[in-house]
């Protein structure tokens, strides 16, 4: 799937506005693949896959598009 980075925390986490989902996606930094958390910037093209979790569908392997 693919998207942009949306919001990003001091905290090691951020949102990503996916293509075709009307949610946004939580990922965290240990899912990033490729990039440091510190490298991102809120409108970033990014790809990635979606799991589900306890609290809904999270982003993984996280990507620079």
């Amino acid at each position: 799937m693919t998207g942009s980075i949306k919001k990003l925390t001091d905290k090691g986490f951020g949102f990503i506005t996916a293509e075709g989902l009307a949610k946004d996606l939580f990922f965290h930094s240990k899912n990033l693949v490729g990039v440091m958390f510190e490298e991102l910037r809120e409108g970033d093209a990014v790809s990635f896959e979606m799991e589900e979790s306890d609290k809904g569908p999270n982003a993984v392997n996280v990507q620079r598009a």
